[in-house]
């Protein structure tokens, strides 16, 4: 038996081909850039003073991959009790952290141990194989908070270094999402060439559709998100 028939065996080769397509996702992104229309549309639970919701139609695959799930993106109410996935969410590193990133993390730990535990049993090509491709979910969960906590520190080093020490009032840019009222949407602007995306509100709630040019007014109070208007 090779490595290539261990991988690519019945109980493996779901989880090889997830992450083949998972690095080429990522290789290819980070070489040429990808615009591929990702249209999704959910409520957003928002720390915020006043509830919020976010239409992320129109945005693309690259945004989706970089959208870090923040503590107070999960959790509207710290008095309210948390539903048990935004529990599992904020305990296995999926908050504060690009989702992407975790979801890659977990998959190979996943993966590995799969492949190894079918490799020693000689359950790779058979039935008995799924105990240990299913068993192995939770493991690799507290294998990739294990490895993806210490990344914690330093990706919140780099947003303060990031879109926090950027003035991006007065700047101009596309708005990917339909807002309007207090609907929060998400904003592209490209600050020395680099591509940044901001949350926002339309300044006198008046409608904004997806697509068109905006100018950023101010910064919120929180700082969580700008308030913008189209840009005439």
């Amino acid at each position: 038996m090779t490595l290539h028939d261990l991988v690519f065996s019945t109980i493996n080769a779901p989880l090889t081909i997830l992450l083949i397509l998972l690095a080429a996702y990522r290789f290819v992104t980070m070489l040429f850039g990808l615009d591929l229309d990702f249209d999704m549309d959910f409520d957003i639970d928002a720390d915020f003073d006043t509830d919020a919701s976010f239409d992320a139609s129109g945005l693309d695959l690259e945004d989706v991959s970089n959208i870090e799930l923040k503590n107070e993106t999960i959790v509207r109410n710290k008095r309210k009790e948390l539903k048990w996935w935004q529990v599992l969410l904020i305990y296995f590193n999926f908050a504060e952290l690009p989702f992407l990133f975790t979801f890659t993390s977990w998959i190979f730990f996943w993966w590995a141990i799969t492949v190894i535990s079918t490799y020693l049993t000689g359950s790779y090509d058979n039935s008995f194989g799924l105990i240990f491709f299913f068993a192995a979910i939770i493991p690799a969960l507290i294998l990739n908070k294990i490895f993806t906590t210490p990344f914690k520190a330093v990706f919140k080093k780099l947003e303060r270094k990031g879109v926090s020490a950027l003035d991006l009032i007065g700047r101009k840019g596309e708005l990917l999402s339909n807002i309007s009222g207090n609907k929060l949407g998400s904003v592209k602007l490209f600050v020395n060439n680099d591509p940044i995306n901001i949350y926002a509100r339309s300044l006198d709630g008046s409608s904004i559709e997806s697509g068109k040019e905006i100018l950023i007014i101010k910064e919120s109070d929180d700082k969580k998100y700008y308030y913008i208007q189209l840009y005439k």
